[in-house]
């Protein structure tokens, strides 16, 4: 669990790190974004969630993505690190693909946009205590979130927020029987040694008729 939960705070760390740098350099990274479309910014896709305008920018996304992260490191050890993964990946490569071209796109939201999605709609498509319980702690938590996937704030990447949300509900419906396997086999192990006992009951049985 620990070296699990490592993986949100790395990358925190990292962001906070590269924006110190970005500070202390005064040197502008918003060119690491990514400018949908454009060839050369397809680095954009790896490096636009570490980059943040400013200071507030990296604050605000910095406990979200701590929060959720270790949630789903910690409630879903087998599917998170790919549902990481891929949240990362696909949410930069629809914003590459939908997104306004006309500016860079930065920052962590969308990431954490996903996260929240996963970590919600898996309640709803798992049905079990624990995904209803995480379902439910979202949606109290985090549930005001809903209004950053419209365009209502200037100069706010609403698509990135819309589009992870979307990847994060996709994957939450993509992994939604990965435990129920677990569990099938774990009941066939019982029912296999019920089976077994049974017999040695019944052998013992037919020893006493004998004897």
């Amino acid at each position: 669990m620990r070296k699990s939960i490592a993986i949100p705070i790395v990358f925190v760390l990292m962001m906070w790190i590269i924006n110190v740098i970005q500070f202390l350099s005064n040197i502008d990274f918003g060119s690491l974004g990514i400018q949908p479309r454009h060839i050369d910014s397809l680095i954009g896709i790896i490096t636009a969630p570490l980059i943040h305008g400013n200071w507030k920018h990296l604050i605000s996304n910095s406990l979200p993505l701590l929060i959720l992260g270790s949630i789903l490191f910690v409630s879903y050890p087998k599917t998170a690190r790919k549902v990481w993964i891929l949240i990362y990946i696909l949410t930069g490569i629809l914003v590459w693909l939908f997104a306004r071209g006309n500016s860079y796109h930065i920052g962590a939201s969308g990431i954490i946009y996903g996260l929240a999605s996963f970590l919600f709609f898996s309640g709803f498509f798992r049905m079990d205590i624990k995904a209803i319980a995480i379902a439910s702690g979202v949606a109290i938590f985090y549930g005001g979130m809903v209004w950053g996937i419209l365009p209502l704030e200037k100069g706010v990447s609403w698509e990135s927020h819309l589009l992870g949300g979307i990847v994060g509900l996709g994957l939450s419906f993509l992994f939604r029987n990965q435990y129920r396997d677990t569990l099938i086999v774990e009941d066939e192990s019982v029912q296999e040694k019920q089976k077994n006992f049974d017999a040695f009951l019944e052998q013992r049985s037919e020893r006493r008729v004998n004897e």
